[in-house]
């Protein structure tokens, strides 16, 4: 018998997440806690195209039965906004290098797809939502590579200038230096505020929020540019 899939969810006072614990990336939202544990368990083969070949392990549940909810977190105004916000305890666990490349790989699983979907989506026209609203496709690119230029500073290294150059070299610098500051951070640790006195995020929850919000950006372009996911 299959062990349950471990995960977590953050309610707000407008919306939830569910997210699993030992794969991010794997997140999805809802009004509520169910909302969002079906909406989790509907993108399960998504994400599995997105892990197959980079990483091993990871198998889609067949039913919300097969997610056990291990923890849940209070959310803020940024969880209503539509965005998660806060970092379950299991990110806390300490992380050494072994660990840190398995998710390095899970990261670089969810640029890599999301470079294709952008790629496939080139030169299509973007369906737009039901009050006609929805980024461009290069509006949504710089929206993803400008949110990972401002992540980036959340574990206190310097952030790469985006404006006036090429997105895809942008996009390459500041994936390579998110790789270095996760083997930093591992290796020497991080500071507790950040150079400007932001706080600083826990390397797991780094991995977790931006996988979360590349590939939600990846599936978004996905859908509205009549892809079959």
């Amino acid at each position: 018998m299959t062990a349950a899939m471990q995960v977590y969810t953050e309610s707000g006072t407008k919306r939830a997440f569910a997210g699993a614990i030992e794969w991010p990336g794997w997140c999805r939202s809802g009004r509520r806690e169910d909302d969002a544990l079906d909406r989790l368990l509907a993108y399960a083969p998504r994400y599995a195209a997105v892990v197959a070949g980079s990483m091993r392990g990871f198998r889609a549940p067949r039913s919300v039965s097969d997610l056990a909810v291990k923890e849940r977190l209070t959310g803020d105004a940024t969880t209503d906004f539509g965005a998660p916000s806060v970092a379950p305890g299991a990110d806390a666990r300490p992380l050494d290098v072994r660990e840190l490349k398995r998710l390095v790989s899970i990261l670089d699983a969810s640029w890599g797809a999301f470079d294709r979907i952008t790629d496939a989506a080139s030169g299509k026209e973007l369906q737009k939502g039901p009050r006609g609203g929805g980024r461009e496709l290069d509006g949504i690119v710089d929206h993803v590579i400008g949110a990972e230029i401002s992540y980036v500073g959340r574990l206190a290294a310097p952030r790469p200038k985006m404006q006036g150059r090429d997105r895809g070299k942008v996009a390459e610098e500041e994936r390579e230096l998110v790789r270095h500051t996760l083997s930093r951070a591992v290796t020497e640790g991080l500071p507790e505020k950040g150079p400007r006195g932001g706080s600083i995020w826990l390397p797991r929850y780094f991995v977790r929020r931006a996988a979360w919000h590349v590939l939600d950006h990846a599936w978004e372009i996905e859908d509205r540019a009549g892809g079959d996911g």
